[in-house]
């Protein structure tokens, strides 16, 4: 699925052919970058993000851990 993104670039998500889920996307602007879903990683040991993007649009039971 392509999509533009709010400022205008493009973005292909990727998604799995069994359930449907958002597995990866590649922004158009950054060629050299693949965005995964952390969501898409079972491991309880996963590291916890880095980065929050959009965080005005987030639904209000999500809390930024920097926030705390």
């Amino acid at each position: 699925y392509r999509r533009l993104s709010d400022g205008g670039h493009a973005i292909t998500f990727h998604f799995c052919p069994d359930c449907g889920s958002s597995v990866f996307w590649e922004p158009e602007r950054k060629p050299d970058a693949i965005a995964v879903a952390v969501g898409c990683f079972a491991d309880p040991e996963f590291p916890a993000p880095t980065r929050f993007v959009w965080e005005e649009r987030r639904h209000g039971w999500v809390v930024n851990p920097e926030a705390k």
